[in-house]
């Protein structure tokens, strides 16, 4: 609801996304639960249309993204010692702690002039963190519509976009060696799931990587093109890290291997025109 006047500009990515994306029509019925997250991560572009007529729908709501956090809710913790400092919006009931984080693409240099960290930047009121690649994840977004008829207790429906598979796929593979093992762990689960959700609907994935490769660089086109070969040619920890983290599910670690690699080689089978590049 905080978000609502926003929603057609922001996109919600990580944990969440895959989440909701068993509500999009070219998702598979599977036999379990989708990874529990407790935190959103939500791509928001440092254009945001901040000029549109806001509904006063929260009382007390002021007119910025970071009034309206508020007025549902939220509470600002702030982390670090960057200017504005990194900064969950947390809320906190009965059911436990849930807490949501913006991100914004970082183009160019990660420092400035100066020699500062451009670490964060202030959207709408509320500071976002600066990040490779989010720029893949707010481009060609899905969209799935949330109601009462699939468990959200909207007065009306809700339409929402989350970041495209494909995209979710390859910035999971672009920032692999960058990440910490349960993290990278916990992506590898991510990577299988996405593909096992979407295994009958490959071939719209792969249309969309022929279009998100026109914007890579060629570095980045290699990381991922080359992936299923430097994250699934072998056995390692990584994957049976990710076997683990599916919890109540009879998934060996042999298993999460032999789908990514069928799932990544139909989706980012490399183009022998530009292999040598």
């Amino acid at each position: 609801m905080a978000l609502d006047p926003w929603l057609s500009q922001v996109v919600i990515v990580g944990g969440w996304a895959h989440r909701l994306l068993r509500y999009h029509p070219l998702a598979q019925v599977v036999p379990h639960d989708p990874l529990l997250t407790l935190d959103t991560d939500i791509a928001i572009p440092v254009t945001l249309d901040t000029d549109i007529a806001i509904p006063v729908t929260l009382e007390g709501s002021e007119q910025d993204l970071r009034g309206r956090l508020k007025a549902s809710g939220f509470e600002e913790k702030f982390l670090g010692e960057d200017q504005p400092p990194a900064t969950h919006y947390e809320l906190a009931d009965e059911h436990g702690e849930f807490y949501a984080e913006f991100l914004s693409p970082l183009i160019g240099s990660e420092y400035d002039r100066d020699g500062n960290r451009r670490a964060t930047t202030r959207v709408a009121g509320v500071t976002s963190q600066n990040l490779r690649y989010v720029d893949v994840l707010l481009n060609s977004p899905w969209t799935v519509q949330l109601s009462r008829e699939n468990g959200f207790l909207f007065e009306t429906p809700k339409q929402v976009r989350i970041a495209h598979p494909t995209r979710f796929v390859a910035q999971k593979l672009l920032i692999h060696e960058k990440r910490d093992r349960r993290s990278r762990a916990k992506d590898i689960l991510y990577l299988h799931d996405t593909i096992e959700l979407l295994g009958g609907s490959l071939s719209v994935l792969r249309e969309e990587w022929n279009r998100l490769r026109q914007e890579l660089s060629h570095g980045a086109i290699r990381i991922v093109e080359r992936a299923v070969d430097t994250m699934f040619s072998k056995m390692t920890d990584d994957i049976r890290g990710a076997a683990q983290a599916a919890a109540g599910r009879a998934l060996t670690p042999q298993a999460v291997q032999e789908l990514c690699r069928a799932g990544l080689k139909i989706v980012f089978a490399a183009e022998s025109t530009d292999i040598r590049k």
